[in-house]
């Protein structure tokens, strides 16, 4: 059996941040599934989810958003150089791509940082001992960042919707379209419903 999981995500959504679980719940779930995490870059500086969506995202996940994220939570975001920094990951060092994701995210929406410079960036790239380039941290998207975002268009244009976070697990030639929203307040659920798909396609 081949499995695939595709997550769609920007690193400074709400939603994204709470459907993250799910990812890691799937991936010890199947320790040999390939695990691509598409960064959308969405959020160039011009805006942000705001408060009202952050305090829905954190109601229905009960996950945590620290008190230093919350001060800024309504000023525009840029999402440009983790987009950058997770393409590089992915093209470089893909094993990594989940733990630096979930790094990513405690130190946005916990720690309140804006990841929006090189500096904002050091204690990720010195803990997980990845060396990219000074590009990465321009503010334009980088080749890795605009092939992921080619990939991301073909699976909208497959599934029909350009929102996100959106989950879709491949087995064999089977898609599974991840309904995330439902499981936001229990990740461990997505795996038995998966292994309910899984088993209908095995039939």
């Amino acid at each position: 059996m081949t499995t695939e999981l595709y997550f769609i995500y920007d690193s400074h959504c709400p939603w994204s941040y709470a459907a993250t679980p799910l990812v890691n719940a799937l991936q010890q779930a199947y320790p040999n599934m390939n695990v691509h995490l598409l960064h959308s870059a969405h959020y160039i500086g011009k805006d942000s989810a705001g408060e009202e969506q952050m305090q829905a995202a954190a109601k229905i996940s009960g996950l945590k958003f620290g008190r230093d994220h919350l001060r800024y939570v309504n000023s525009p975001k840029n999402s440009i150089k983790t987009a950058n920094l997770m393409g590089w990951v992915q093209s470089k060092q893909a094993d990594k791509q989940l733990p630096v994701l979930n790094a990513i995210q405690r130190a946005h929406f916990i720690e309140g940082n804006p990841l929006d410079n090189k500096h904002d960036f050091t204690a990720i790239v010195e803990k997980f001992k990845l060396s990219p380039s000074n590009k990465v941290f321009k503010d334009e998207l980088s080749t890795d960042a605009e092939y992921v975002l080619e990939d991301i268009e073909e699976i909208q244009q497959i599934i029909g919707t350009t929102g996100f976070p959106v989950m879709v697990m491949t087995v064999n030639d089977n898609a599974i379209f991840i309904d995330h929203s439902q499981y936001l307040s229990d990740p461990q659920a997505v795996v038995a419903a998966v292994e309910k798909e899984i088993a209908a396609i095995s039939k």
